[in-house]
């Protein structure tokens, strides 16, 4: 599998078109907006979060399934454990 993403930032949010690979190849837009990227991966850059998003998703449902076009939040009304699993582990201070 091949996750291509190419970010561009739209005012106040950012825009991820995503390209899947897979057993068939699917086109996606994601709509990330600055409280989604600190909520889901303030650590990562966009791309990298759109990417490991895509490999959540594609782990769960085939490419063939995902929606089109949506915001990235809309991946925790499906998948609920989504904030959880992205984020990672949580790190305490020592």
């Amino acid at each position: 599998m091949d996750i291509d993403v190419r970010v561009k930032k739209e005012g106040a949010a950012y825009i991820a078109d995503v390209t899947v690979k897979d057993r068939a190849i699917t086109a996606h837009r994601v709509r990330v907006s600055l409280p989604e990227l600190d909520k889901y991966g303030g650590r990562d850059d966009v791309a990298g979060l759109v990417r490991r998003s895509f490999e959540f998703l594609v782990a769960r449902e085939p490419n063939t399934s995902i929606l089109r076009e949506f915001s990235l939040s809309t991946i925790e009304r499906y998948y609920p454990e989504f904030v959880k699993e992205i984020r990672g582990p949580t790190r305490t201070a020592d």
